[in-house]
């Protein structure tokens, strides 16, 4: 294995994830610099390996959440298969595992079974409803979380019908949620010596990032609607149309707002008392949206843009993915990376310890099982007869 760079060189990942919340995980571990050995079903493998598009042969939706990891094929549902997981738990920092509560638990492999052999493994389950609750078990997927959650409610124009967010949102903040919480067990860890359970629910992460509309009807009664672009509480903060293209306001402050007015020319309506303050401007947003919208319309949006910039007022184009993809704020930062012969979103975080980090592509089915096998002390002898009794 080559030697890794990062803050988290050093630490062994056992990836027991399928699909996305707990690859999405495990990638950003590893794109930390982390050793993320991926468990899969000798046979079958993760199963998002076979959901087109596809780029060379591999499942582009599987390449770009299993970059960095080694793959061993390894069936659980073995003895001898057990005996291997359990053997390589033992040394290892941090396991990771997305299936329903119960299913490592009911292999002999939970929480409890690996402390007893390796008491500073931090183990971090990621899972639709948490490990606790009447919906434990339920089956979960993205848009059953953000539908649980209320996110769908409040997503969509205003009279339309609910809109799941365009992101898997409800799979990759329990992921976030999951990776924060590995990398607080890590030091506590530190201090007392021991590893702990981490319990990520998906719908909690999704109602922990809904925090506003949830102190808002928690504390008033006030229950969210679908309000399109616009910010429940704050105005202008939303999306317009230029003469030829559409673009998105946000004006927090005052300074803000009357910098804006000064830009559209609207000189009167800072001092209008409709408009007065934030306040104001939330109550009468219809009135206040169709004279922006006019003075808006009036320019093409590169023009706006440019003088938003002199301005100070913060606005930006609303792209499309292809728009964001050529960005060139974006290619300063190395959001986009070649990994093999493929292109993926990087990770976005910058630190010096990550400079010399290259990501590694996703790796092929078990390709990397006899490798890890023999660095877990199993002679070659003993990863033949593994797999020739269909264990690995």
């Amino acid at each position: 294995m080559a030697e890794a760079n990062g803050p988290l060189a050093g630490l062994t990942v056992i990836d027991v994830t399928h699909m996305l919340s707990g690859p999405y995980c495990t990638w950003l571990l590893g794109a930390l610099g982390a050793n993320v050995i991926k468990i899969e079903h000798p046979q079958r493998g993760d199963m998002t390996r076979s959901i087109a598009p596809f780029h060379e042969g591999q499942s582009l939706y599987f390449g770009s959440v299993n970059r960095n990891k080694r793959s061993v094929g390894l069936d659980l549902k073995t003895g001898q298969g057990k005996d291997i997981f359990r053997h390589m738990a033992t040394s290892a920092d941090i396991l990771v595992e997305n299936n329903r509560p119960g299913v490592m638990d009911r292999l002999g492999l939970g929480f409890e079974d690996l402390r007893a052999l390796n008491e500073r493994l931090i183990f971090a389950s990621i899972s639709g409803f948490g490990q606790t609750g009447p919906y434990r078990t339920r089956p979960a997927f993205d848009a059953v979380i953000q539908a649980m959650s209320g996110m769908m409610s409040i997503t969509g124009e205003p009279g339309g019908g609910p809109v799941r967010v365009g992101a898997s949102i409800g799979d990759i903040t329990a992921s976030l949620f999951g990776a924060v919480g590995i990398l607080a067990a890590l030091q506590e860890r530190s201090r007392t010596g021991r590893g702990t359970l981490v319990d990520v629910s998906m719908l909690d992460a999704q109602v922990a990032i809904l925090e506003n509309a949830f102190s808002r009807f928690l504390n008033t009664g006030q229950v969210p609607q679908r309000i399109g672009s616009r910010h429940p509480l704050v105005t202008p903060f939303q999306a317009f149309m230029a003469e030829d293209a559409p673009l998105v306001i946000c004006c927090d402050t005052d300074q803000q707002w009357r910098a804006l007015c000064r830009v559209l020319a609207l000189h009167d309506l800072p001092d209008d008392p409709r408009f007065a303050d934030g306040t104001a401007r939330t109550a009468n947003h219809p009135a206040l949206e169709q004279i922006l919208a006019e003075a808006l319309g009036k320019r093409p949006r590169a023009e706006w843009l440019a003088l938003f910039e002199e301005a100070d007022v913060p606005a930006g184009p609303l792209n499309s993915i292809a728009d964001s993809a050529e960005d060139a704020q974006l290619a300063a930062r190395k959001m986009f990376v070649e990994v093999g012969s493929a292109r993926f979103t990087a990770a976005p975080i910058r630190m010096a310890s990550l400079e010399a980090h290259e990501e590694r592509p996703a790796p092929e089915k078990g390709a990397d099982g006899p490798s890890v096998l023999a660095e877990y002390g199993y002679s070659e002898t003993e990863i033949a007869s593994f797999r020739a009794a269909g264990v690995i």
